[in-house]
């Protein structure tokens, strides 16, 4: 019986996170609160990235707003693009206004939604592997592979400041069309949503599978004990560099639902500051869980939202002390403190003449 629950929860989890979603939050939020739900979700499949680097491969990765700006801008590219080929203009809007009359060499891919598509789901993989293999493979980790991905993330941003072709400091913004969906039309808003909710629960769920498979074991045997499984005859490089790309992929995938949805990318949007920020959400829920990245990533931005419209400069400080106070005290997030919750009540209601079956578990406990 303790079998056939074990295997129908993670279905139902999923059965109830999908009611949610796609039923009660459709239902009770109004099109403005159901869009920044959207929003959200798009930072919550970042997390889940991050939560199977960081939380099981013990990489801190403070650099995954490139992979998500790489995903974002390419997305940004050809909507704008196809809005202006519905103008009958050779050039985007903002390339008019610049003075550029002919489209940018980089740019001409991206009139084809199709190798658009291609380019979102490889490009951010396909860097992360290359800049995996250069760190991983001279046996980079820790503090300094942190400061190198934050380095990376600096980097991008001041190159895309620098770049007037896409957009300088402002970015992309005023997206009309989305694959020729209207994005002025509520319904269309409601179908990004169930889109970003979607690729959501496929996300969970392959991540799911990789932490609970003969990699995820190897994965957390890296971040565990490196030299061990080095001397068992495997590379550990190889075995980090593949949750590196999973993450870039996920963030890839995120950037570009976050375009149609919120209507603007800027470098803004993908320097040093955002990719803190998505660490927040996921060392607040519980790097090394499945679903605390994802509501950690919900909570903190839902919190970024309320609190900025009341405390517009009060944010940023309480969002520094919320991650201190994790990290000193709580260093396995809001569902590592639940846990410990729930696995420590029935001891303490348990008689004190324990069974000799039971001094094992309590002295791991200790």
């Amino acid at each position: 019986m303790t079998g056939m629950l074990t295997r129908w929860r993670p279905l139902a989890g999923f059965g109830l996170a999908a009611l949610v979603l796609f039923g009660l939050a459709p239902a009770v939020l109004s099109d403005f609160r159901l869009n920044l739900l959207g929003k959200f979700l798009c930072f919550a499949i970042v997390a889940v990235g991050i939560g199977l680097a960081w939380g099981r491969g013990g990489m801190l990765t403070l650099g995954q707003g490139v992979f998500f700006g790489l995903g974002a801008y390419m997305m940004a590219m050809h909507l704008k693009i196809a809005d202006a080929e519905l103008k009958g203009n050779d050039v985007p809007d903002f390339m008019q206004i610049a003075g550029i009359r002919e489209l940018p060499g980089y740019w001409t891919p991206f009139t084809s939604p199709l190798v658009t598509v291609l380019a979102i789901l490889v490009v951010p993989a396909l860097v992360a592997f290359v800049l995996g293999l250069g760190v991983f493979k001279r046996r980079v980790k820790g503090a300094y592979f942190a400061i190198l991905s934050q380095a990376l993330a600096a980097a991008f941003a001041i190159l895309l400041v620098g770049q007037q072709s896409i957009g300088g400091s402002n970015g992309l913004n005023r997206f009309r069309t989305f694959f020729g969906f209207n994005l002025n039309d509520p319904a269309n808003k409601r179908m990004l949503f169930f889109m970003a909710a979607g690729v959501l629960l496929l996300v969970v769920a392959l991540t799911r599978q990789l932490m609970y498979s003969r990699y995820g074991e190897l994965l957390v045997a890296v971040r565990d004990q490196e030299e061990r499984v080095r001397f068992l005859g495997y590379d550990p490089a190889n075995i980090k560099v593949v949750a590196y790309v999973v993450a870039a992929f996920f963030a890839g995938i995120a950037g570009a639902l976050f375009v149609p949805i919120v209507g603007i990318i800027s470098p803004a949007d993908v320097g040093i500051v955002p990719s803190i920020a998505f660490l927040i959400g996921v060392a607040i829920g519980g790097r090394a869980t499945l679903l605390g990245p994802v509501l950690g990533a919900i909570g903190v931005a839902w919190a970024q939202s309320t609190l900025s419209e009341n405390f517009p400069s009060g944010w940023i400080y309480a969002q520094g002390l919320l991650f201190i106070v994790v990290v000193g005290f709580f260093p396995a997030g809001v569902a590592g403190l639940i846990e410990l919750i729930r696995r420590r009540r029935p001891r303490a209601d348990a008689p004190r003449d324990e069974t000799p079956d039971a001094l094992p578990e309590l002295e791991v406990a200790r």
